[in-house]
């Protein structure tokens, strides 16, 4: 019996092997190379193999060091809801260097199907110039993402570029991009900042989906779910997920806050329309001062709809955490929202008098807004309400609260979320008004006593700023009062978070995984009794 038993396993084996290739790329790899551990392949060559070659199932290795250039990658999966994948080996530092003398404009550009790229990081290393201006500038986007439907993007770090961190654009629906870091992108053009975090659209049914990122300290804008085109004749802004991210301070290096996260079209004609979109429980942050003595200017967190033409339809902003100065929820037009159980700290919440055209086609309700001035909705250039007068003229918010920010008794907040492909590994945003040191429980994600455990500031990524090990009570102490002089921001032009709100990440120690091939084929080894 145990001869069938042997030959079914090797008959396994064979088809496994066939099935799920995996190839090596090195910094020193050559186009020659076949992929192999003794002999692999440079990163360019591995980006550009056919289908006949690399294909759904398949990895590619992307072992230590850093790949100096500008990458195209026209990988792509033939095989029905199978995926290539472009990773990092095991835990090693793979870093994609886009500053070179011959600019193509991008680190990394992606046009092909169903391809998964994971663990490693995308910048620009060395000096460059962030002032467009200066006849040495080169704007370049960390990655371009073209083309190739269904995509996955986990697990990036993409910084410090002198352009946009991420562009995933109309013909990319389906696609993931979740669990990245995109931080300190762009530039100082002749008026403003420019260079966005992440700018996304989606022509297509397919649901895109950003999922549990961080995103802050870019020139410009953190989240662009957007087109500034007119005239288009089609839909290309529509069907996007977003939920448990981090968008904070953007705007920031280039001294003036932006949006952190904006949804809209500019276009004329009413025909491409931001549509189908959803926001939930992600945090969207401008430091503020809860002493109300610097929560004046522009700053906004979350805005809605740009041109009277092309008002945001079927929008549903909910469970989230939106804070900014005058401006922080900006509402320009919309014509069908769902706005629901949302904190929000502002100056004043900000509508134009064309938004409330479609009120009735709007659904308000069980928010908390925590705002400057006592009248704190203001419709510009018509009149500030106070919270009953909004409630009663515009029947939105019945069970809705309000209070003045200087006044109120703030509820500290927490959000905590795991990271799907990073085991043992968690996001924790944290504000509170009144201590600097917050104890966070873990006892609810079982997680076993004396597990050691890194923490890690988002605003200093590479930075360990507390260690130990769980007690029994679960509870561990996060610091919200950094300082800069202690724990330095990544670079001296942004603006450090005041110690009433924090990013971290934290790492607890993991033991092998439970999925992969190989623990596959010992635990396969185990059932055949070897």
């Amino acid at each position: 019996m145990k001869n069938i038993y042997l030959l079914l396993f090797g008959l396994l084996c064979v088809s496994i092997v066939n099935a799920q290739r995996e190839f090596h790329v090195f910094p020193n790899g050559k186009p020659s190379g076949d992929g192999s551990v003794s002999n692999p392949w440079d990163l360019q060559t591995a980006l550009s193999q056919k289908a006949d070659q690399v294909n759904g199932g398949d990895t590619i290795w992307l072992h230590e060091g850093v790949y100096t250039g500008q990458f195209v990658s026209t990988l792509e999966s033939t095989v029905t809801k199978s995926f290539v994948t472009v990773s990092a080996f095991n835990s090693d530092k793979v870093v994609l260097n886009g500053n070179i003398p011959n600019n193509k404009g991008y680190v990394l550009e992606v046009r092909g199907k169903q391809v998964i790229f994971k663990d490693f990081e995308v910048t620009c290393l060395g000096d460059f110039s962030r002032d467009s201006t200066d006849g040495n500038f080169k704007g370049i986007t960390g990655i371009n993402h073209i083309s190739g439907e269904d995509c996955q993007f986990i697990n990036l770090k993409i910084h410090n570029m002198p352009g946009s961190g991420m562009g995933s654009w109309k013909l990319t629906g389906g696609s993931k991009i979740e669990g990245c870091m995109i931080y300190n992108n762009g530039y100082m053009s002749k008026s403003r900042g420019s260079g966005v975090g992440l700018y996304v659209q989606n022509q297509t049914e397919k649901i895109r989906e950003i999922t549990n990122n961080i995103i802050f300290n870019n020139y410009y804008k953190g989240v662009e779910i957007w087109s500034a085109t007119s005239g288009s004749k089609f839909e290309f802004v529509k069907n996007v997920q977003m939920a448990d991210n981090a968008v904070f301070n953007n705007g920031s290096p280039s001294k003036t806050f932006k949006g952190n996260v904006i949804i809209a079209s500019d276009d004329n004609e009413g025909i491409n329309v931001a549509k189908n979109i959803t926001l939930k429980n992600n945090v969207l942050y401008h430091n503020i001062d809860f002493e109300d003595k610097n929560n004046f200017g522009d700053g906004t967190s979350l805005n809605l709809g740009w041109n009277r033409n092309a008002p945001v339809k079927n929008v549903v902003i909910e469970n989230n955490l939106i804070v900014g100065k005058n401006n922080g929820l900006n509402i320009l037009f919309a014509e069908s929202l769902t706005f629901k159980n949302n904190i929000i700290y502002t100056g004043n919440v900000h509508l134009y008098p064309y938004a409330l055209e479609n009120h009735k086609n709007w659904n308000f309700d069980y928010n908390t807004y925590y705002t400057r001035r006592s009248d704190g909705f203001r419709v510009l250039k018509h009149k500030d309400y106070r919270m009953a007068d909004w409630q009663k003229n515009f029947q939105l918010d019945a069970n809705s609260t309000w209070s003045l920010i200087k006044n109120a008794d703030f509820k500290p907040y927490e959000n905590i979320v795991a990271y799907d492909n990073r085991q043992g590994t968690y996001k924790v945003v944290l504000m509170n008004k009144n201590t600097i040191e917050v104890a966070v429980d873990f006892s609810r994600y079982l997680l076993k006593k004396g597990m050691a455990y890194k923490i890690y500031d988002a605003e200093n990524p590479n930075k360990v700023i507390l260690s130990g090990s769980l007690n029994e009570s679960g509870q561990i102490n996060f610091p919200l009062g950094l300082t800069e002089l202690e724990y330095p921001l990544h670079n001296d032009v942004a603006q450090k978070t005041p110690t009433n709100f924090g990013v971290f990440i934290i790492e607890f120690q993991s033991g092998e995984a439970s999925t992969g091939t190989r623990t596959f084929f010992k635990r396969l080894i185990g059932w055949l009794g070897f």
